[in-house]
């Protein structure tokens, strides 16, 4: 064989050997089956124990039936049907709502639900709420609480009250001036019922529309088990209706690799054994090749490259693997390439094109809009991806984009975020026809300061971004900001105030200066403060330096800002016409420069930023003046650097001795610190 081709056909049998017994042992129908997503009306995706619509019944429970025809999903629980509003399968509850009460105070019939005791339980935060029928007042002239609109049989005179748990033990029907002829007990959510019984005209569809908690039982335990092990969760249809975990190569009582079920066992065993023939005949045919190949190598580098290529494959494939198993059922959803292929329509609307890769516009199966990130081939592990997927799998706030789901496969990597109709923040502060309401940036500023408190303080797990900048703030319909893009966070324990990083991360202009050097101090969640005020100060114009500071300028901006506050010139700053703006454009100043401080301890806390921007402007002292470097705008300076590029951005700082000392921060006489604790 010629030495040019055999290297390529080593490569070809090697690759092909490994998969083949892979893909014989993935002959599993009911396993792949169950690995589907199945929408159910409104709901995109229904898990184990639910089943209906097109999820076969064998990927169920018998008893969770769902009826997916409505515009949301129905369950019929002890023959009373429940209209279900979320499904929350971390916690293994679900919320419904009385179909016979769905916007409806006065049904028809009036029943007493009871629930099947062995696989529902009323969840904690729930209570009854009696709802009394046909009411008559029984002495004239006093005032009836708790009242709404429901005649009886069309008798005008006749009205309904209702009596929560906190209103029972004073307000009896005696007691209430009423006398009624009918009375039924409707769970509701404990938080809606305070509510109600706080305010006497509340809107009681309201509280009935919210419905409340159930928890399910159904093989609980074992389902997390089995999907720990890389199965799917499943009813044994010939067992009685027993647990049953799906994996890849056959049927198991809990755990994949187990103690095998009956079931199917007959179809699997022929399936089964073809497996383990080819395989081990796949193995010897592949160790053969491997050592064929090795000893007839040609004197290139070639095989030592695809086999470093494998190691690095199967690296990548055991973080995801990884991820999955420690995340579980939290995880977000991971999808094929090929659904993201289908998602946006052969990734025909192309939304932007950034440093990690372009992202696309998509819908999913229940028609929700999309935003599809295809990350370019990126160096190391995969790390950065996992690291991306696992921040914010660990989020839920309205400030911070929600994740839904994400692709590997090779080196094809992808996440799924909810798309945001207005794009980023860059291009209404940096193009010139698309500037927005000083009124407008005053809140994204605040929405903004709020997700970024929850990321440093409001999760288990304390989030630093280290990468605020307007082309990270995502808005949407409404202009609320959510913050992207976490490809260089990195977590840490909340009680953690130090953190340890490997050379710089960021975009030059808004890195701290602790970030680069750490003559600065230390890299903490303070770091995000300096970020968040240099956006601050992007938002309000300030480095456009407007009033005779050209851009071109290497005056450091906060400087220029620093003396007009100081001596309380005029800003003529874009959109500043009245005196309320010209306030909020000073406080958002002022805040920006605390935020902006050389020291990292000077700098406020994240809430501490939240308090300043929503309190008064006479409560702002104006900070020290920070001292460091001029940085340069980001478009002229590109935008992502890594630690190879570091010697560019210090080339600005003067890093002597003589140097530092002289950084000292002038004490001012401040009376309200904004910093707090370091």
């Amino acid at each position: 064989m010629h030495l040019q081709i055999f290297p390529a056909f080593c490569v070809f049998m090697i690759i092909n050997f490994i998969h083949f017994p892979i893909l014989l042992g993935a002959d599993n129908e009911q396993y792949t089956n169950c690995s589907r997503s199945y929408p159910c009306a409104n709901i995109p995706d229904i898990p184990y124990p639910f089943w209906g619509g097109d999820k076969p019944e064998y990927c169920g429970n018998p008893n969770f039936k769902l009826n997916c025809q409505g515009e949301a999903p129905n369950i019929t629980i002890n023959s009373r049907p429940y209209r279900v509003l979320s499904i929350n399968n971390a916690t293994f509850t679900l919320n419904v709502a009385r179909d016979e009460f769905w916007n409806n105070n006065c049904p028809t019939e009036l029943h007493n639900a009871t629930l099947d005791a062995t696989h529902f339980q009323y969840a904690p935060s729930t209570e009854d709420l009696m709802l009394y029928y046909g009411c008559r007042v029984i002495v004239a002239g006093s005032p009836i609480p708790n009242q709404f609109n429901c005649s009886e049989n069309q008798i005008i005179d006749t009205f309904g009250i209702y009596v929560t748990a906190n209103l029972a033990s004073n307000n009896t029907l005696n007691a209430l001036n009423v006398n009624c002829s009918d009375g039924v007990s409707v769970r509701v959510n404990q938080t809606a019922a305070a509510a109600l019984a706080d305010n006497s005209s509340g809107n009681i569809t309201q509280v009935l529309n919210s419905g409340f908690g159930l928890v399910w039982e159904a093989n609980n335990t074992d389902c997390q088990s089995c999907v720990g092990s890389g199965g799917r969760c499943g009813t044994n249809s010939t067992g009685a209706g027993s647990f049953v975990c799906y994996c890849p190569d056959g049927n198991y009582s809990i755990l994949c690799n187990s103690t095998k079920t009956s079931s199917g066992s007959n179809d699997l065993n022929l399936n089964l054994k073809l497996v383990i023939g080819y395989s081990v005949g796949g193995i010897a045919i592949l160790l053969l090749t491997m050592t064929i190949c090795y000893l007839k190598r040609p004197r290139t580098t070639l095989f030592n490259k695809v086999v470093a290529l494998m190691k690095k494959v199967r690296a990548d494939e055991q973080n995801v693997e990884g991820f999955l198993n420690h995340y579980e059922s939290l995880a977000p959803k991971q999808y094929k390439y090929s659904d993201l292929d289908n998602m946006t329509n052969s990734f025909k609307d192309k939304l932007g094109q950034g440093a990690y890769g372009a992202v696309y516009k998509g819908k999913l199966l229940d028609g929700r809009l999309v935003a599809v990130k295809i990350l370019s081939e990126t160096k190391g592990n995969g790390e950065e991806f996992i690291n991306e997927v696992a921040s914010i799998s660990r989020t839920s706030h309205v400030n911070v984009v929600a994740l839904l789901g994400f692709c590997f496969e090779r080196n094809r990597r992808a996440l799924v975020y909810e798309f945001m109709a207005k794009g980023s923040l860059d291009k209404f502060i940096y193009e010139n026809d698309c500037h927005l309401e000083l009124r407008t940036l005053y809140q994204i500023a605040i929405d903004t300061a709020r997700g970024l408190e929850y990321l440093h303080r409001g999760c288990s797990t304390r989030i630093v971004h280290f990468d605020i900048k307007p082309q990270n703030i995502l808005l949407d319909e409404d202009f609320s900001p959510k913050i992207s893009d976490f490809g260089l966070a990195q977590l840490c324990q909340r009680k953690e105030s130090i953190i340890s990083v490997m050379g710089a991360r960021g975009t030059a202009g808004y890195i701290a200066p602790e970030v680069f050097s750490r003559a600065f101090g230390r890299v903490s969640h303070k770091s995000d403060v300096y970020s968040y005020g240099m956006l601050v100060l992007e938002m309000i114009g300030a480095r456009e330096k407007v009033g005779g500071v050209s851009q071109t300028s290497e005056i450091y901006f906060p400087d220029w800002i620093y003396e007009h506050l100081e001596h309380r010139r005029d800003l003529i700053l874009r959109g500043v016409n009245t005196t309320e703006e010209e306030e909020t454009t000073r406080k958002m100043i002022l805040v920006g420069l605390w935020c902006i401080q050389t020291n990292p301890l000077d700098r406020p806390r994240m809430s501490r930023v939240v308090e300043m921007l929503e309190g008064s402007l006479e409560s702002l002292q104006i900070p020290p003046k920070p001292m460091l470097y001029s940085p340069a705008r980001p478009d002229l300076l590109g935008e992502e650097y890594s630690s190879e590029s570091l010697s560019t951005v210090t080339n600005g700082v003067d890093m002597s001795e003589e140097s530092l000392r002289s950084l000292q921060i002038p004490s001012e006489p401040v009376q309200v610190s904004p910093s707090g604790t370091g």
